[in-house]
This record gives structure tokens, sequence and C-alpha cells, in this order.
């Protein structure tokens, strides 16, 4: 069975039904499904094209109050300059780490589909090219780069990784910098060569401009060029073993840009890439390695736990099947099991129940698929037509974060566009116009065809105008028409807890204690820890005097929140009402 049929087989019933007519994960074949894809690191090229660029840092400078330098003064200090070479690292052997992969054989009618890879000529093997001795460590020349780097932005733009090397923060790799994230551990994943992926903070650096960045590309390269690419393998394992995912991810790329044509660097980064959580980053690598590799074991069982994670389980057996000594029997039950899920996810999507598919989607995601947006959307879309807003909210959170450049090249534009459907309806449901519209406009952009994008747009615009406008009736103290306004929303998306609770607002204020406890009440049923509407219920039936009303929210509150003090003291003055009561009946 070839990787290009299993590329194409992979859809099951559950992706075509799951949206109507339109698939949500469907699309088109690229060359990278089928293993031809070209290298991802297209601006990394190998030494020979990579120039020494100098720092702006090491410009000659005017001596301050006209002084003069003598001829002897720049001769010592070439001398000095000369003396400060490093000495050559030894270079390890292949088998001391682990990904010095094992060759295996592929079955006869797999062989042509990658003879094209064998003629790229790798100029770090066999001995045709090496990496001068003397290029290897820094110069007296690159250390005052360093110095005058350090001076013009300040210490902070360099660190240090675990083996003295000195490295940039967002030029030596994709690192992600748009903000602090959490890392995920996934213990399912082979990591190979004991590697365990934890959980773990990684703070992103702060911006720079542009200017610095030039500076720093042009120092980040002259280390590059200076440095054995399987040394920062090392140095990289290193780090990852010591959970410094990113640190590890930047060497990986640093030996990539010397040597894109090593597989073992691929799938080195596609582990590092998973630890981070960036899954579809961490496909496309693994995918690369295989293209130059087509035998590497090691990268074929990585992919095939990726693809696991990701719902795609023949995609994932075919590859477990190719991963030799690293296969493993568990694995391919594992992924058979998660099928019978998906399967069963299918059943329970086109019967429309809704309870068995929220029941099945949770056996899906705790069989393996956890990081599978589509039957995270799946879920969620049950929990919406059960009116379990909150929940659907909650599960939604849960689905890994992929931003939308990398979705829309892993599962096309249609296919991500059918889950900015759901999450819209999430937000909405949840409050966050402004996020829903965004996320509806997004998947209009995308898939503009799509009924069900223009139905949900015409909705999300709806509400978010009749809440604006609601506002800014319910400031200038026109409560009756604000009441109407967020009507109008409300024939929209009758059971928007948003709306409700804002529309009970304005009830209260005409003294409409009933009908606004009504509202409160429809808001709590969807999201039942909506504080604010809980709250607003409190204060009507305070107003009417339904003490037993007041002090069972109240004990509410008080468990999610029990530090509130302004809580605490409602809840005392409710039970003494109450007592006082009974008191006055008996």
């Amino acid at each position: 069975m070839g990787e290009n049929a299993a590329e194409r087989r992979s859809g099951c019933g559950l992706l075509s039904v799951m949206f109507g007519r339109r698939n949500l994960w469907s699309k088109k074949p690229t060359p990278t499904d089928n293993g031809s894809q070209k290298s991802t690191s297209t601006a990394a090229t190998a030494t020979s094209n990579i120039q020494f660029t100098k720092s702006p840092g090491t410009d000659l400078k005017k001596p301050h109050h006209d002084v003069k330098v003598s001829v002897e003064t720049i001769q010592n200090n070439k001398i000095q300059n000369q003396n400060q070479r490093s000495v050559v690292p030894s270079k390890p052997s292949s088998n001391q780490y682990p990904n010095n992969h094992q060759l295996g054989t592929y079955e006869n009618q797999q062989r042509s589909s990658y003879n094209n890879n064998s003629s790229s000529v790798d100029p770090y093997r066999g001995g045709q090219r090496k990496v001068p001795r003397e290029a290897i460590g820094l110069s007296g020349e690159l250390e005052s780069m360093i110095t005058d780097h350090q001076k013009s932005r300040g210490a902070n733009g360099l660190v240090r990784a675990s083996s003295s090397n000195v490295m940039l923060y967002g030029n030596l790799g994709n690192l992600n910098q748009s903000g602090p994230a959490t890392t995920l551990g996934y213990g399912n994943v082979n990591s190979g060569g004991g590697y365990v992926a934890t959980r773990t903070n990684v703070a992103a650096p702060a911006t720079v401009t542009t200017k610095s960045q030039d500076q720093s590309g042009s120092l980040c390269r002259a280390i590059s060029t200076r440095m054995d690419p399987e040394t920062l393998k090392i140095m990289g394992n290193e780090d990852y073993k010591n959970g410094n995912f990113a640190e590890a991810l930047a060497l990986y790329d640093a030996a990539i840009a010397i040597d894109p044509n090593k597989a073992a660097y691929r799938s080195n980064k596609s582990a590092a890439l998973t630890a981070l959580g960036r899954i579809l980053d961490a496909v496309f690598e693994c995918r690369e390695a295989i293209r130059i590799e087509p035998h590497y074991h090691r990268a074929h069982h990585r992919l095939g736990n990726l693809y696991l994670r990701l719902g795609e389980v023949e995609k994932s057996i075919y590859h477990f099947k190719h991963s030799g000594p690293e296969a493993d029997p568990e694995d391919i039950v594992k992924a058979k099991a998660v099928q019978t899920h998906l399967n069963k996810c299918t059943e329970a999507k086109r019967l429309r129940d809704w309870n068995g598919l929220i029941t099945e989607t949770t056996n899906t995601i705790s069989s393996g698929a956890d990081a599978a947006p589509q039957v995270y959307a799946l879920q969620a879309e049950a929990l919406l037509k059960t009116h379990r807003h909150q929940e659907a909210d909650d599960a939604l959170s849960k689905c890994p974060v992929f931003d939308v450049e990398t979705s829309t090249k892993y599962y096309g534009p249609v296919g991500y566009a059918g889950f900015l459907v759901v999450r819209a309806q999430v937000q909405l449901a949840s409050g966050r116009f402004d996020e829903a519209v965004e996320a509806i406009q997004r998947a209009g952009q995308l898939d503009g065809n799509n009924r069900e994008v223009a139905m949900v747009s015409r909705r999300a615009q709806a509400v978010t105008e009749a809440r604006f406008r609601g506002n800014e009736l319910f400031k200038a103290g026109r409560f009756e028409e604000a009441c109407a306004a967020y009507g109008e929303g409300l024939d929209h998306d009758p059971r928007n807890s948003v709306l409700l609770c804002n529309r009970a607002a304005c009830r209260s204020k005409l003294g409409q204690f009933e009908k606004s406890v009504d509202d409160c009440t429809a808001a709590i049923s969807v999201r039942p820890g909506y504080r604010k509407a809980r709250l607003r219920r409190v204060d009507c039936n305070t107003k009417m005097r339904k003490w037993e009303l007041v002090v069972a929210d109240y004990e509410i509150l008080k468990k999610e929140t029990p530090e509130d003090e302004e809580v605490t003291r409602g809840l005392s003055e409710a039970q003494q009402q109450l007592m006082k009561r009974r008191g006055q009946d008996s």
C-alpha cells in the first residue's frame, strides 16, 4: 500500500458528515501528502551559500577627543585577536545520541516513489566536504561582534544554552513569539532516546525593531557558519532532555540551516515542536524527514503518533507499519480503537443523537486523538445543540490552538472554515461578540460559498448590533427602548445569555422583577457559571423578599468565590432575614 493511497483514503465517515454537504476537513491533495514535499527551510542553504555579514557594531569608530592611535597598538591588537581562537570540539561517535537511525527495507512497490530523492548530494556526508577546523568556535572578531551587540541592545537579547553556545531568540528558528504560551507534554509520542515531553511554560522574548533583527540575523549566521551541525544537534538533544524545548528547537533550526538535507535534524525538530504543542508544524517536519530519508524508522513512528493524535487513523497505521524496529503492536491496536470511536461519532452525528455524540467524542479524545480539532468541534457543536453553552466553551478551549496559516495549509481553506464556523457559534453563545464576528468573517474569506457560513454570519452581525444598540440606550436611561433592542437580538439567538442578562437589567430598572428573574434563570440554564446573571437574580429576589431563593443563590456564589466578602456578607444577611421570617410565621 503506497503512501499516496494512504493519504487519499485517510478520510473516515466522520469527516464527510460533520457539517452537512461540505466536509469540515476535506482538502485537496497537496505535494506534501505524497512524500514529494519540498524542503520547508527554503531560506536555509549550505554553508558555502551563507555569507559572513559583519555586525554594524564592529564598524571602526573615530577616537574621541582626537586621540592618536599608534601603529604598534594596532599590530598588538591583531596579535591578541589571533591568539583568541577556540579549541575545536571533538566530534562524537555516531551511535552516542538517539537520532542515529537504523535503516530498513520497504516493500518493493515503495522503492520507486523515493528514487528521485537519492540523487541529492549531502555536502557533509562521505567526507566530501567538512567544516574547516579553524572555522569551528568563535574568533576574536566574533567575540567583538557579540560584545558590540550586547552594548547596542542590552544583554537580554542573548541567551546561553546548556553547552555555552550563544544564540539569539527568534533568529535561529521559527519560534512562536506571539506571547507566553503553555507547552504541552504528550506521553504517547515516541520522542526517542529517552526524551520525555513535559509541561512547561515558555516565555517569548520582547519584540525588537527591524534594524536590531537584521543585526541579530547577521550575528546568528556568523555563529552558524562556525559550528558543526552535529554539534548543534547534540546541544539541542541536551536541551530537549532537560525540558528546554524552545532552546532545543533553535539549535535544531541552526543545524538545518547548515545542513538542510539531514533527516535526523528534521525529526528532532519535530519532537521539539510536538513538545511545544505545535503539532501541525511537527507533522510537516516529519514529512520532510521521510522525504529526505524514506527508510527513517523513527520519523515514521513519530509521524504515526502525530497522525493518531490528529485523528488521521489510516495515515497513522500506515506509518506505524513502516516504522521498522520502532514499531509497537500496541500502537496499531490503539489506532484501531480510535477508529472505532470515530465511526460511532459519525453514526451519532447522522442520527442527530447529540448526547451520544458527546459521549463518543469524549471517548475518542481519551483514546488518543487528543489534538484533533474536528473531534473537539463535533463535541462543542453537540453541546450547543443541547443548550449547554458553558460546556461547549470549555470543550473547545481544550483544543490545541493552531495559527491560521498553518491550519489552512494542513486542512485546506474549506476544512478550516468549517472549524471556524463552530468556533464563531461558541464565542457568540459565550458573549464574545467581536471574536465571533472576526472568526466568521475569516471563515467567509476561506469559503465564501458555504451556506452555513453565511447563516452564522448574519446571526452574529444581528446579535452584535442589537447588543451595541441596547447598551447605548441603557446608558442613556431609555430602559424600555433598550429592552426592545435586546429583544430584537434574542429573536436571532433566543438563548444568548448576555442578551438575556442585559434585558433582565432593563426589566429590573422598570420594576418588572418577575420578568427579570425569568431572564436571569434562562441565562443561568445555559451558563451555570454566569456570575453576573446570578447576582442580578439575587438582587431581584431580594427586592421581592424571597429569602429562600436568595440564600440558595448566595450559597452557590460562596462555593465559587469563597474569598468574596460581599457575597459572605449578603449570605449572612439573607439567612438572618429568613430566620426572622420563619420566627414570625411560627
